[in-house]
């Protein structure tokens, strides 16, 4: 993929969360969006970029969500990844009470500190 080509997809793509938090109206959501899927159809003999835009397509209402109200399940996601590092530290846990219980210390912000990937392990 030629390099001026890549960072156009680059930017084009940045350029939809860049309104998140700025409660951005239709038509410059609706524009960034065009802009695009405009891209792509103009580079469409290119694998990846069909690819990428059937992926932003099926995603398309969390995009939305994301960028009209800012919000976003980050927080989940990360309590999610240090409770399947626990449970992988834990060897698989015995019993729903003890899963529970390690979960719970595990996602306490007191408990955790500040998780570096390769000390958690």
């Amino acid at each position: 993929m030629p390099g001026a080509a890549r960072s156009y997809c680059a930017t084009s793509c940045a350029s939809l969360p860049k309104h998140a938090r700025t409660f951005p109206d239709r038509e410059a959501i609706s524009a960034a969006r065009y802009r695009f899927f405009a891209h792509v159809a103009d580079y469409a003999h290119l694998p990846e970029r069909v690819t990428l835009a059937a992926t932003v397509e099926q995603w398309w209402d969390g995009i939305h969500a994301y960028v009209t109200t800012g919000i976003t399940n980050a927080a989940s996601e990360g309590n999610n990844r240090v409770i399947k590092l626990e449970a992988r530290k834990a060897y698989g846990f015995r019993n729903r009470a003890n899963q529970r219980r390690r979960s719970r210390c595990a996602t306490t912000r007191r408990t955790r500190g500040i998780l570096i990937p390769h000390q958690v392990l």
